[in-house]
């Protein structure tokens, strides 16, 4: 797989005008962020080193990831840069690094839908023991602020006819479902992070993210405008993978990455968002934009 380039630094100066009066806090400070080799974690990152030298604010972050090697060819320009250092391990029981990190991401999820659906156990598991041994390094660290990227999963099946759901929305997945384990196992950690905040006395917020595009977007995964936009590069007929009346609302992912960092710094304790796009179009619609 060929690297990837670095973001357009239009979009990294749009997160950077957005976030700019947040970071004076955490200047000089330490981060440790999970799930950074992701589509999320990218973003994250990226944005992260940018402001880190725009506004010269000498901060550093340790970035947890399953494959060092993997993830070194495939951004190099990252791994290269002395303000992030990389730790290898598995979210259930990495080895904690030293030292304090008044600042934790939790962005790592095993959000694979074939894995959900082959291996629910595992990826139950995954998802709720990687959060609670995330929330015991945070305990020991000097936590201070902690933000959980959960997701839209914990509604369970979103109805036809509702194009956005409320955080107030009382439906969930159901129990008696295997392939129910993703979205049941984020609202165990959603709890668990509750738990965590009260128990460690830092504070907590929650993400519950839904459908994001942009850069670095997996064009091979279960993200319908993923598959779409790879069938239309390779002038493919379009796979709608399921019913093209269904509602979704993409957000630009630099817009998700401006959110997770407002929510890190500034989100009450307690909370959860529904991070995602006001603006809502059908599966069919989508393939006609």
């Amino acid at each position: 797989m060929p690297s990837l380039p670095p973001l357009p630094v239009e979009d990294l100066d749009l997160v950077l005008s957005c976030t700019e009066e947040l970071w004076e806090e955490a200047r000089g400070k330490r981060f440790f962020i999970t799930g950074g080799t992701g589509f999320f974690g990218i973003w994250l990152l990226e944005s992260f080193a940018y402001i880190n030298d725009a506004l010269n604010l000498g901060m550093s972050a340790v970035v947890l990831t399953r494959n060092l090697e993997a993830f070194a060819a495939k951004v190099p320009h990252l791994t290269e840069r002395t303000d992030l250092e990389f730790l290898q391990g598995d979210i259930r029981g990495f080895e904690y690094p030293a030292g304090d990190f008044p600042y934790v991401v939790h962005a790592a999820t095993e959000s694979s839908a074939k894995l959900n659906n082959e291996n629910p156990r595992e990826m139950f598991d995954s998802v709720v023991a990687g959060a609670d041994y995330v929330l015991r390094f945070a305990g020991q660290a000097g936590t201070q602020k902690f933000l959980l990227t959960s997701s839209g999963g914990v509604y369970g099946r979103q109805p036809a006819e509702m194009t956005h759901i409320p955080e107030n929305y009382q439906g969930a997945p159901d129990p008696l479902i295997a392939s129910s384990a993703f979205g049941i196992g984020k609202r165990a950690s959603e709890h668990l992070c509750v738990l965590g905040a009260q128990h460690y006395g830092f504070e907590v917020k929650i993400a519950r993210c839904f459908s994001f595009v942009g850069p670095h977007l997996p064009l091979d995964s279960h993200y319908t405008i993923g598959n779409l936009l790879r069938d239309a590069l390779e002038g493919r007929p379009l796979d709608f993978g399921g019913d093209v009346t269904a509602y979704r609302s993409y957000l630009y992912a630099a817009d998700l990455t401006v959110a997770l960092w407002r929510l890190l710094f500034r989100g009450p304790n307690g909370r959860a968002y529904n991070v995602g796009s006001k603006f809502d179009l059908t599966i069919g619609e989508l393939t006609r934009v």
